[in-house]
């Protein structure tokens, strides 16, 4: 989310991360599981070599395409972790893909300056909202695979040793209820110091296409908490609140930043 003016070195760590994400996508099928796996951790490293390298000695760059860059990282860092744990997730393949999109995005849209005049808080404030996305969309990847379980049992299918229902539908709220706090937070922070975190900008809270999205999909979130602890929601009804609820949000602020940035062609005011 926070990147440089794309250098050299960025746009070749890019390339290099992409490449390896690629190459974790397309052979793994013939590789084995640690060799997929090793590939895969390549390429992670190499995509947080192309963040890092965005943050040291540069001025912080802000838009849709690295947010996106920054949320497929996250995901993909819950991912290393979660494979610990679970070695059934079969995900590898899809999640690779779409980190090798990530960084070409980012690569070709590098964002806008920050404000000059930006507190220094700004940055923690949008790495908040960052993380909320990083969670929610891991959210949506277990929902997803609980969605491809429940057809396997259905269709009798072999479900080749995954991961029980039960466990993804309670990993899932569980990256909800994170990322909820997380995006509670941003709004709040937002809210009440907006003017502070933007310093001589001076941008109080408004009421735009983004935060419009945003209070949408933090309601969106907050009802599907209350129906589960309440009414035991899950299954299809619990996803598709999730899937709407992460919809708005996407719409909040990638949505809004890449309709200034590409359609319009101009900064955000």
């Amino acid at each position: 989310m926070i990147l440089a003016i794309p250098s050299p070195l960025g746009v070749a760590l890019g390339i290099a991360a992409a490449a390896a994400y690629g190459f974790a996508a397309a052979a793994g099928a013939r590789l084995s599981r640690q060799a997929t796996q090793w590939a895969l951790g390549l390429a992670w490293l190499l995509h947080a070599a192309v963040l890092g390298h965005g943050l040291v000695g540069h001025e912080p760059r802000f838009g849709f395409a690295p947010a996106l860059s920054v949320t497929a990282w996250l995901v993909l860092t819950v991912y290393a972790v979660e494979s610990r744990m679970y070695p059934q997730l079969q995900v590898r393949r899809v999640l690779a893909w779409l980190g090798a999109a990530a960084v070409l995005l980012a690569i070709l849209f590098p964002g806008t300056p920050l404000h000059v005049s930006a507190s220094p808080w700004l940055p923690l404030h949008l790495a908040l909202g960052i993380a909320s996305y990083g969670l929610f969309a891991a959210a949506v990847v277990h929902a997803w695979l609980t969605t491809r379980a429940e057809k396997q049992i259905r269709l009798a299918a072999e479900p080749q040793g995954g991961v029980p229902l039960l466990t993804l539908e309670r990993l899932t709220f569980r990256f909800v209820t994170a990322g909820f706090v997380l995006l509670s937070a941003t709004l709040l922070a937002g809210l009440l110091f907006s003017e502070q975190l933007y310093g001589a900008a001076g941008r109080a809270w408004k009421w735009d296409h983004k935060s419009a999205f945003s209070v949408l999909a933090w309601i969106s979130f907050a009802v599907l908490l209350i129906g589960r602890a309440r009414f035991g929601w899950r299954g299809r009804t619990a996803r598709r609140v999730l899937y709407a609820g992460s919809a708005l949000l996407l719409l909040a602020y990638v949505g809004s930043r890449f309709v200034l940035e590409v359609v319009l062609a101009r900064p955000p005011a």
